[in-house]
Parts: C-alpha cells; sequence; structure tokens
C-alpha cells in the first residue's frame, strides 16, 4: 500500500469530466453556444476506440477530429462519447473512451486540456466492446484536414489554466 493519495490521477479524472461536460453541451438541441467548437485528438490503437479500418490505417497513431458544425448522433456516455463524422463524403461512426483522449481544445475560448499519456494508458475501460463489425451511423464531416498547427500544446501538459472557470 501506498501513501500517495493519486493526485495526478485525481487531476486526470477530473479533467476528463470537464471534457464530457462540455460534450454535453454539444448535444442540447440548440448545439454548443456562440462559436464554441471542439478539437479533440486521440490514440487509434487504445483500448476500446472503434473506428473504420481505412480511418486505422490512415491515422496509425493519432487523430484528431473537429466537433463544430457537421457531426450526428453525438452521445455522450459515462466513460466513451461516440460520434458520427463525414470523412471524404462518407459518414463515419466512431466511439472513443476518454481514457483515449490525449487533447482537448476549443480554440473559440482558447481553452486545452492535454492529458498524461501514463493516466491514459492506465485509464479502465469498463464497458465491453462488441467484437464483430460495426454498423456505421451516418454522420457528419470530421476535418481530419485542419492543420495540426492551429492546436498551440500547452508547456509541459500538467497545468490547466481554471480562470475561464471562475466567477468574477
Amino acid at each position: 500500500m501506498t501513501d500517495d493519495i493519486g493526485y495526478q490521477a485525481l487531476t486526470q479524472a477530473a479533467m476528463r469530466g470537464v471534457m464530457r461536460e462540455a460534450l454535453k453541451k454539444a448535444t442540447a438541441e440548440s448545439g454548443l453556444p456562440g462559436g464554441h467548437h471542439f478539437y479533440i485528438t486521440f490514440r487509434t490503437k487504445a483500448p476500446g476506440v472503434r473506428i473504420a479500418e481505412h480511418l486505422q490505417q490512415r491515422f496509425p497513431d493519432e487523430m484528431m477530429i473537429v466537433i463544430q458544425h457537421q457531426f450526428w448522433d453525438l452521445e455522450v456516455h459515462p466513460r466513451h462519447f461516440e460520434i458520427v463524422l463525414q470523412f471524404s463524403g462518407v459518414p463515419q461512426h466512431l466511439e472513443i473512451p476518454y481514457a483515449a483522449v490525449t487533447r482537448f481544445h476549443d480554440p473559440s475560448v482558447d481553452f486545452m486540456m492535454v492529458f498524461d499519456q501514463v493516466a491514459n494508458s492506465d485509464a479502465e475501460i469498463s464497458e465491453p466492446v462488441p467484437t464483430g463489425p460495426a454498423a456505421e451511423s451516418v454522420a457528419p464531416a470530421a476535418a481530419e484536414e485542419e492543420p495540426v498547427e492551429e492546436v498551440r500544446p500547452a508547456s509541459d501538459g500538467s497545468v490547466v489554466q481554471l480562470d475561464a472557470f471562475r466567477r468574477k
């Protein structure tokens, strides 16, 4: 038994909760308020990630999706989210565990969270992933063509600015 409280793991879990709540805002009938949109980068080979095989081949390590105007069937679950995005005009169903996410960025308010890779690999995925072919829903466009330069990484990924959430 260790005397460590596990602050790093607690922080990572809290940050994933912030991401989950932000995604819930996108599921509202009115969609995301104002100019909010999300760039979400995730590890394509992480446990529980379900994407089409051709996307896995195109993005063997990491993939960035954009949730802005054209997305369908966004479902936010306790341990993962599902979304339909369009790639080269073809709708694709994606299932992404929060533990697979490496970066979450809302450029409209310059908010970014970078997730610890150690915490990602140790994260537990409790929901089983079906092994058969996934039924791919019809969905909107992902912006995998978005330039990665727009996403500015945090200095070391361990500090999160919370000023935007404080009441003034």
